[in-house]
Order: structure tokens, then sequence, then C-alpha cells
């Protein structure tokens, strides 16, 4: 069997593909568009594996995505590709919409189309279906997975309980709303022509290949680089943390036993505000890689909150514990450890994404 992951080579994607291939032999078809946030270095390690198939593409090219789930008959369809921070959003929102609502529109329609194609488990089971079919999906087996945010949410205050499946969306971005628009086209494709999806919204992740455009790769790298490390506001905005690797095997147990049309919160159970996860970096930068003339504390510097910024975000993860029995394996102090540590081992791969047009947009926004 296959299963086609699109944007598998960002982030996220990246590290589900790795964890997914570390643990199955099942083969991944990997498109991505590889703007600037998709790394083929990222998966240098699967180079010559013939499990995985990385495919230049944009998930909004609907014959390219239709000659895809043709040729290859996937069991599933994991959906990470999308335009995915905010500051970029607020300054550029057309590709945000382009991307994440139109693309997913798109996708789901080339998806709806292999899907509707497929051969009924009943038929099957008849020995009814054409020759060969015996290795395929069935339609009643296929599955598709849509990756998305707890920004859909909005914003809680200090006292709010957490953010569960049931509250309602309130996005305050353009990114979070085109997330919100891309999570609602996917639930109506469930329930206008029964096309079987999952949806999962996680909270802030962080770990291994993240780009230096988010918080806390951000802050390792211009510390160590001697650069002012930027705090927006008082620094008190409080985020739910979750390491990377969690969040592939929520997606991965979601996957396998989710139920059809729902949606899954996944977090952490981490809140921290941006403050303590700067100092915590510092700390631990302090104490792997000293540098001369004091902390690397001294480097933080506060900015002009950015406009329209949520105060608060938390997630309330207890119905895919209640549900599929998952929780996360780290805790925010060992995974926050892994994570430095992983960047100061990793030095070649920090540089070479720090060029081209990330550079220019980095340098333009954090100067």
């Amino acid at each position: 069997m296959t299963i086609l992951v699109t944007g598998g080579a960002g982030f996220i994607g990246a590290n589900f593909v790795l964890d997914w291939l570390a643990a199955s032999n099942e083969a991944v078809i990997n498109l991505d568009k590889l703007t600037y946030a998709g790394n083929p270095e990222t998966l240098a390690s699967l180079q010559g594996d013939a499990r995985h198939q990385l495919v230049q593409g944009d998930i909004g090219d609907s014959a390219l995505v239709s000659r895809l789930l043709a040729e290859h008959q996937p069991r599933a369809v994991i959906n990470f590709a999308a335009e995915s921070h905010v500051d970029r959003s607020i300054h550029g929102p057309g590709e945000f919409i382009e991307t994440n609502i139109v693309g997913t529109f798109r996708l789901l329609e080339a998806v709806r189309g292999y899907w509707s194609g497929l051969a009924d488990a009943d038929i099957r089971a008849q020995g009814l279906a054409p020759t060969g079919a015996a290795d395929k999906p069935t339609k009643a087996g296929f599955r598709f997975l849509h990756v998305s945010t707890d920004e859909v949410y909005g914003s809680l205050g200090k006292d709010d309980p957490a953010f569960a499946e049931t509250h309602r969306y309130e996005p305050n971005s353009p990114y979070s709303a085109s997330k919100a628009a891309s999570d609602h086209l996917v639930r109506a494709w469930h329930h206008t022509y029964g096309l079987p999806v999952l949806t999962t919204n996680c909270s802030n992740n962080y770990g291994p290949y993240h780009f230096p455009e988010k918080l806390i790769p951000l802050m390792i790298v211009n510390a160590l680089a001697g650069k002012p490390l930027p705090v927006y506001g008082d620094g008190m905005q409080v985020r739910d943390w979750l390491y990377v690797k969690d969040h592939c095997s929520a997606i991965r147990t979601v996957l396998a036993g989710g139920r059809l049309g729902e949606t899954y919160n996944v977090g952490g159970w981490n809140e921290k505000p941006n403050i303590e996860i700067v100092q915590t970096v510092c700390k631990l930068l302090d104490e792997m890689r000293p540098k001369a003339g004091g902390s690397y504390a001294s480097q933080i510097t506060y900015v002009t909150d950015r406009p329209g910024h949520d105060r608060r975000y938390a997630i309330d993860a207890r119905k895919l514990e209640a549900e599929l029995g998952w929780k996360p394996a780290e805790t925010f102090e060992t995974g926050i450890r892994k994570t430095v540590a992983w960047y100061l081992a990793n030095p070649e791969w920090v540089a070479h994404v720090q060029s081209g047009a990330y550079r220019e947009w980095v340098n333009k926004q954090y100067a």
C-alpha cells in the first residue's frame, strides 16, 4: 500500500514522512511545492530509498494530483500543504488565500474523483473486483486527513477553558482565517459528498528541521549569531507547545482509528508565555554553548507587537486521549532540550536554509 503526503518537505510534513518510514514499509508519495519553506535537505536520509518519492508540485494543480492518485493508488492522503506563518500572512495574504483555500478545494476535488472510482468492499468480497485489485484501497478504507491549527479558534482570555473541538471558529489573522476556511471545506466535502475525512487541529509545534522564522528556532539562530532576540509586545502571549514527533504520532493514531468526519485536537499540555520560552532557550544555550561575556538573555529585545496578536492559545486534547489513547511522550522540558541540541548539532542544515527568498524575508522582518 501507499500513502500520499502533501507538504511533506515542510517542517511538520517532513518529520511525519521520516517517522512514518522509520516505522513502516508503506511507501510515501511526497508532493511539495518546494517554496522557501519546503526543504529537500530535510529528507536527505531517504535518498535512494525506493519507498519515498518526492514530487515537486502544487496541491492546486488538479491534473498533477489526479495523475499521482491514479498512478500510485494511495489508501490515504495526509494534507500538510499550507502557507503557515502569521507574520507573512499579514504582509502578503494573497498566497495564503490561494494555497490554503483554493488549493485545498482543488485537492479535495481531485481526491473526490479518485475516491469515487475505488472499488466497494462488498464487490471485492464477492470476487467481482477487477483482476489485480486485491492490493488496492477500497472506497470504505480510504482516508483524507487534513492537518490544521488551533489558531482557527481565535484567542483565549487568561482563565478561559482550553479549546475543545466544539469551540466556535474565530480566526483573527489572514493565516488562521484561510486555515479555518480550509477546515470548513473539508467538513463540507464529507457531509455533502461522503468523502471519508479526518481533521486534526494542533497547537504550536517545535523540534528538529523547523524553519527559523518561528519563535524557537529564530531565537536559537539569532542568539548564536549575536543578533537581537525579538519578543513581541510584553512577551506574555501564551501558547501550548507540542513536540513535532508527538504530533506525528498523533496523526498516525487518528489516521488509524479516528471516526470519520470528526475533528481531533492535538496538544502538548504545555502552556507557556513567549518570554518564558525565550528565556528557557537562552538558559539551555548558556549551558550547551556558553558565550564569553554573559548570558544570551542579554540579547532579548522587546519590539512592537504585531497587529491582531492573539493573547492565548490552549488545546484540550482529552478527546484524542479518551477515544484513541494518545497522549504526548515529551514534556516541554525534555522536548526543548532535544530541540536546542539538534540545532547545535546541525549547523549546516541551518546555514543552508538561511538563504535566498527566506533570508530576504527574515532580514526585512527581523533586522
